[in-house]
């Protein structure tokens, strides 16, 4: 009910994409996109706003990606991909986990290590490759890193220098039991005190103070919560709504 009065009734369109890592087809769909093979995912979702747009079912400009939790990973990957990041018109990033480094030490985190990996093992070699958070400062931005010796690095070049950030909204809960909100809360400081607007024009962050993972503790709440985002996404997608 929330996607059809929020968004379709609106005259916006959704697009579900199923992609490898779910379990839409089974255990060996699930299995294709574990540990190492995690970029498998993000390279589907690629792949599916790439045809959209050779398809002119859309263009980048009225594009947006969506996802919590795990889809939040996901979502953090896209935008700051080199080529997620110039898919997207806007993005909302829900719930997210965005920095591996630390993950397992956060609240349900070393829970995950059989589907993530364990970065204080040499897991983290590939678990790096997909740490939004690293990928933003380290790789883009070019801040110096901590190496396995504990050595703080040099500043390096940006591997991305024409990387631009789609326009996204965070949101997360202050009560989350599985995902810390300190990932959103240090992906958006990133973005907003380190990529500056030049980098990343427009970045919304909310953060519910009950709520849960979920990010709303009643009907109320999540009615709020998706009003926000889809609001959100009329905004910054131009979304010319339907005459009633």
């Amino acid at each position: 009910a929330g996607v059809g009065a929020g968004w379709l009734e609106r005259g916006g369109c959704k697009v579900i994409a199923n992609i490898r890592g779910g379990g839409e087809y089974g255990p060996k769909w699930h299995q294709m996109a574990l540990k190492e093979n995690r970029y498998k995912c993000f390279e589907d979702v690629e792949g599916v706003a790439q045809d959209l747009i050779r398809s002119k079912l859309t263009s980048r400009e009225k594009l947006a990606c969506i996802g919590g939790s795990n889809g939040g990973l996901l979502v953090g990957n896209l935008i700051t991909r080199p080529i997620g990041s110039s898919l997207f018109g806007a993005a909302v990033c829900q719930v997210p986990l965005l920095d591996m480094k630390r993950y397992s030490q956060l609240l349900a985190g070393a829970s995950w290590m059989g589907e993530y990996g364990n970065p204080e093992t040499s897991d983290w070699k590939f678990l790096r490759k997909h740490s939004p958070y690293h990928l933003l400062r380290h790789d883009i931005l070019g801040k110096s890193e901590l190496g396995d010796d504990g050595v703080l690095g040099e500043p390096t070049k940006s591997t991305n220098p024409d990387w631009k950030c789609p326009k996204t909204l965070f949101t997360t809960s202050t009560r989350d039991d599985r995902v810390h909100p300190g990932h959103a809360r240090k992906m958006v400081a990133a973005l907003l005190e380190e990529a500056g607007a030049g980098l990343a024009p427009e970045v919304q962050y909310w953060e519910n103070t009950e709520g849960g993972h979920g990010g709303a503790a009643d009907n109320s709440q999540r009615a709020f919560m998706w009003a926000l985002t889809y609001n959100f996404l009329a905004k910054e997608l131009g979304l010319e709504e339907k005459k009633k």
